[in-house]
């Protein structure tokens, strides 16, 4: 698939709250072909100890507006340098790299999206391209509060959301794999992204009922290319894969994981 370097130009800098903000940019080229769970590596520039391009999960893909979104949390001197750019300003950016997620072949099947605080970024686009093949998912959404639930209102326009927080502050207290949606409905197959134990977690119970399952993973990345080999993940036949580049969606089949 094919990789290009652009400067892009910001169009919009929403602060979601204190911990979250969500950034929109453009080009003048049409960008390329992009999966959801792809993510990009981005040119911090005016932080002197970020050095390196830092990888993001591309959150939606406006087509209309040829805008590309990212959400970011604000962890480190890279991600809050980022999060200050204003409107017009320009960020190099290299997209899109890594796996997504793969559709399911047959419409009819009830696929269920499970994220956890910035882990929900990669479902929005994913959704959006499920209710355009005539199939309406469902999210499941977990949080420690409130005030780290995401883009609902986004959401909201693609399936069915649910909702978990650890707090009980909104939707069902506790964790996406104690949710009553889980006993209620019955899904074909699983798509996730968050914290890894939610994920191990979310994986333990697709492979306990059956249902077929891909993760995007957050190893730390850094070259975003396959070159510096910290992404490595190990796999069940003995082998090693890189995140960045066999990434970062991976069916759970492939993962040593204890499930």
């Amino acid at each position: 698939m094919k990789k290009i370097i652009l400067d892009l130009t910001v169009t919009d800098n929403i602060q979601l709250n204190t911990n979250y903000v969500l950034i929109k940019m453009t080009s003048q080229v049409i960008f390329p072909e992009i999966i959801p769970g792809q993510f990009a590596e981005i040119r911090i520039d005016g932080s002197p100890t970020t050095f390196l391009r830092r990888p993001i999960s591309i959150n939606y893909v406006d087509k209309i507006n040829n805008e590309v979104w990212f959400l970011l949390q604000l962890v480190g001197d890279g991600t809050c340098t980022l999060a200050k750019v204003s409107k017009g300003d320009i960020v190099n950016v290299i997209l899109p790299l890594g796996n997504g997620f793969t559709m399911p072949s047959n419409p009819s099947n009830r696929p269920l999206l499970i994220g956890g605080g910035v882990g929900t970024a990669p479902l929005l686009y994913l959704g959006e391209k499920f209710l355009a093949s005539n199939c309406k998912p469902t999210f499941l959404l977990g949080a420690r509060s409130r005030y780290d639930l995401l883009q609902l209102d986004e959401f909201t326009k693609f399936g069915d959301v649910y909702i978990t927080t650890e707090d009980g502050s909104a939707g069902e207290k506790g964790y996406v794999t104690q949710h009553s949606v889980l006993i209620k409905q019955k899904f074909d197959c699983i798509y996730t992204c968050g914290p890894k134990p939610m994920m191990v977690a979310v994986a333990k119970y697709a492979k306990t009922n059956n249902i077929e399952c891909e993760v995007s993973l957050e190893n730390t990345m850094a070259c975003g290319i396959g070159a510096c080999l910290c992404c490595v993940e190990k796999t069940v036949d003995e082998g090693h894969l890189c995140v960045c580049t066999e990434g970062p969606v991976f069916n759970i089949k492939k993962l040593l994981w204890q499930i």
